[in-house]
């Protein structure tokens, strides 16, 4: 028996501080049309797909911050990428900045189902950056100023034949990120992420380093929990900002079976099964039989290091 699903990133180009939310909408939409071209079941947006990386950008005003987040999903802007998914009968994962009913702010994705229907949502639990100006970054980072942490912790959810479940950006980077997503059995991980090319304290570490470490951390979580991972980027110059690209897909082996070739809007497809995650769930990674948890109660009980005497 196999689950075999037609999948791809659907890598964003930038996205212009000017740019309207109905003007990307259209572009999203037209990667959707890609998709259905190529018969796609499921599509994998980017982190902050919506709009600029506003972070980079250091605001005082409440009213000016809350401009680049959505207040409801789906709303007038984004219905049109809802109505033509389900329309296709195509599922997609959408990273957005979320303001709620009650006032917080959290960096957000959505999972929906091929009939367009909200079916999980997912909290960034790791922001990086810091939360005041800082004169000696290069440029700033300041998602702990606009975003409070993730409280939805790592959900999963059973859909489109498979347990799928979501990350942003900078989760990728830690792995209690994909453990606790394989605990719960993940057959396939969906991640929108929007990089700097350059390191804001580190100009030496380029686009180059700066991918290789991207990719190291989807294959090694993909490897380590037998999990496909879907790794979607925003990229290129936003009003002289430079992400990097490398949008890819990778199996529980940890390969990377299709990546980008561009820093532009581009779709990465591959098809898969997600029957490929079972062996080795079944083997090296069957957690029930190898994990030694008596050892492990550091990881929750301590956050930052303690150095021995």
């Amino acid at each position: 028996m196999s689950r075999i699903l037609r999948v791809a990133a659907a890598q964003s180009g930038p996205i212009q501080k000017a740019e309207s939310r109905e003007a990307v909408v259209k572009r999203l939409c037209a990667l959707l049309d890609q998709a259905h071209a190529d018969k796609v079941n499921f599509v994998v947006f980017t982190e902050l797909a919506l709009t600029t990386f506003f972070p980079r950008w250091y605001m005082t005003e409440q009213s000016e911050v809350d401009q680049w987040f959505e207040r409801e999903m789906p709303n007038a802007a984004t219905r049109p990428l809802f109505e033509r998914a389900a329309k296709y009968k195509i599922g997609f994962y959408l990273g957005y900045a979320e303001l709620t009913e009650d006032g917080h702010h959290f960096n957000t994705a959505i999972m929906v189902d091929r009939d367009g229907k909200i079916v999980g949502k997912y909290r960034k639990v790791h922001l990086p950056g810091h939360s005041e100006f800082d004169p000696e970054r290069a440029f700033q980072h300041l998602e702990k100023r606009y975003f409070e942490p993730g409280d939805l912790g790592f959900p999963v959810w059973r859909t489109m034949d498979g347990i799928f479940g979501m990350a942003i950006c900078n989760d990728r980077r830690w792995p209690e990120t994909y453990r606790v997503m394989g605990l719960q059995g993940v057959e396939l991980v969906a991640l929108g992420y929007n990089t700097p090319s350059v390191n804001s304290q580190k100009p030496e570490e380029g686009p180059e380093k700066r991918l290789f470490h991207h990719n190291l951390s989807v294959q090694a979580g993909a490897y380590q929990n037998a999990t496909f991972v879907i790794a979607t980027a925003k990229c290129g110059d936003e009003d002289g900002h430079p992400l990097f690209g490398g949008s890819c897909i990778a199996n529980p082996d940890g390969d990377i079976i299709a990546t980008a070739n561009t820093e532009d809007d581009e779709l990465v497809a591959a098809t898969i099964d997600l029957d490929d995650t079972k062996f080795n769930k079944e083997t090296i990674f069957d957690f029930k039989r190898h994990r030694r948890i008596e050892h492990y109660g550091r990881i929750t009980a301590q956050t930052g290091v303690t150095l021995p005497e």
